[in-house]
């Protein structure tokens, strides 16, 4: 058998996208929330002598879902917007435990304790390994349990959920007289609702749980999240949409945010310099201002663009009292403004947009929609149906809760026609139980 091998010259021309470093951090930087952006901008000054960082003095913070005013009064004093995170849990309680207790071992074992707190309260180590570290006996070790769980806030040094309630219904005087008992014999029972059982067991009616219950949710189950950071709690708009008779217009929003300006001073004064390293580096950091110049611009056009294509898209949003949203997609928004559709992923995830009633994420205007029953009827979005949903569960008769089937039906009457099993996807997406955990026995 014969064995050829024959050998071309072949020329191809194809087309790539190369991935450049500073592709990659433009692409980081359009992800960037303002607060995140503004640390990279500070970071990169940092790095960068050519780099001025501006910072304005008027910035305001909006709270998420709030009124999205703002008081612009000079004389107000801003700071005492500020909250104070200087105090944690730990340091509370430590300082609790040295005004309270004598200098002994016993609250040598309670700081010792302190120290295996959770950010919730909770106690993460148990009695037996700690009298293992420590060599106390168990009642000693008891004994320092029983005084840390004395201090405040109510429940901290809970080992779980049902002792850390327990704890908090001890020291409130406005607890229902079997609240405790039930709590402490039944928990299982009481948060599945078998409260037959209950109402059996202590002879009492079912309004009476229903009280305790009602009691039970004025309680925390994580006492310590109280000296959690509040840092989250704020944002900071990217966009304005301004209401005028009816006409919307949308907005950068540039209060607080970082300006950079060029050291035009100190490169012309460095450049004078017959070192070839340092103009070789000035050079550098000349070009890196401009990249980031330039980057930062393209991020905000690009935010504007795709509020813009929102707002237009979701004008009954903005100017109807009931706040409809139609459904839309990354993939439509992507497509009309001829970007790629994980660009539009990032450039609304994380950024905020102020209108005259409270401040919402971008994202939170896209939703799949679901098909109307109603003769040539828009398609209806998931928000949309889940508010239904909600409004409906919101006056129904809570002695007889309705259930997903009654809801499907109601839904239906309202040209919407979607499955039980989605009816109770998006009940439990809304944080509501079930109809039998629904129901009220007052």
């Amino acid at each position: 058998m014969k064995f050829e091998q024959h050998l071309s010259q072949q020329q191809k021309q194809t087309q790539k996208l190369a991935m450049t470093q500073q592709l990659q951090q433009s692409i980081q930087v359009l992800q960037y929330n303002s607060e995140e952006l503004q640390t990279y901008i500070e970071n990169k000054a940092l790095e960068n002598p050519l780099i001025e960082l501006q910072s304005g003095l008027n910035s305001h913070t909006y709270s998420a879902g709030g009124t999205g005013q703002y008081n612009n009064d000079k004389e107000s004093n801003l700071m005492n917007q500020i909250p104070d995170n200087s105090l944690s849990l730990f340091e509370y309680v430590i300082d609790q435990i040295h005004l309270n207790y004598r200098d002994t071992y016993l609250r040598s074992l309670i700081l010792f304790l302190a120290e295996f707190l959770d950010l919730n309260g909770y106690l993460t180590i148990s009695l037996e390994e700690a009298e293992k570290q420590t060599g106390a006996d168990a009642v000693q070790m008891l004994d320092a349990l029983v005084l840390l769980q004395q201090l405040d806030p109510a429940g901290v040094g809970a080992r779980d959920l049902k002792e850390c309630l327990l704890l908090q219904i001890e020291r409130d005087n406005q607890a229902p007289a079997l609240a405790y008992i039930v709590i402490e014999e039944e928990f299982e029972a009481f948060a599945q609702k078998k409260w037959a059982t209950i109402s059996k067991k202590f002879d009492i009616e079912l309004s009476e749980i229903q009280e305790i219950f009602d009691f039970i949710q004025t309680l925390t189950p994580s006492p310590g999240s109280i000296f959690g950071s509040t840092a989250g709690l704020y944002i900071r708009p990217d966009l304005k949409v301004v209401n005028h008779e009816g006409q919307l217009t949308v907005i950068s929003s540039k209060e607080g945010m970082p300006a950079i300006r060029f050291q035009e001073a100190y490169f012309k004064k460095m450049e004078q310099t017959d070192d070839q390293e340092v103009k070789a580096y000035i050079v550098e950091k000349k070009k890196e201002f401009e990249w980031l110049q330039k980057t930062i611009v393209q991020r905000g056009d690009t935010i504007l663009r795709v509020g813009k294509e929102i707002v237009e898209r979701q004008q009954a949003f903005f100017l109807e009292v009931s706040r409809p949203l139609r459904p839309m997609t990354l993939k439509e928004i992507a497509k009309t403004l001829d970007i790629h559709e994980s660009t539009v992923s990032r450039t609304v995830n994380g950024k905020y947009m102020e209108t005259e009633f409270g401040s919402f994420e971008l994202r939170s205007f896209f939703s799949q929609g679901i098909a109307s029953t109603e003769r040539n009827g828009e398609d209806r979005s998931a928000v949309d149906v889940k508010q239904q949903i909600q409004q409906l569960i919101a006056a129904e008769d809570k002695s007889r809760p309705i259930s997903d089937q009654k809801l499907v039906e109601s839904l239906k009457e309202k040209n919407i026609d979607i499955a039980r099993r989605t009816v109770a996807k998006y009940r439990e997406a809304l944080g509501i139980p079930a109809s039998s955990k629904r129901k009220r026995y007052d």
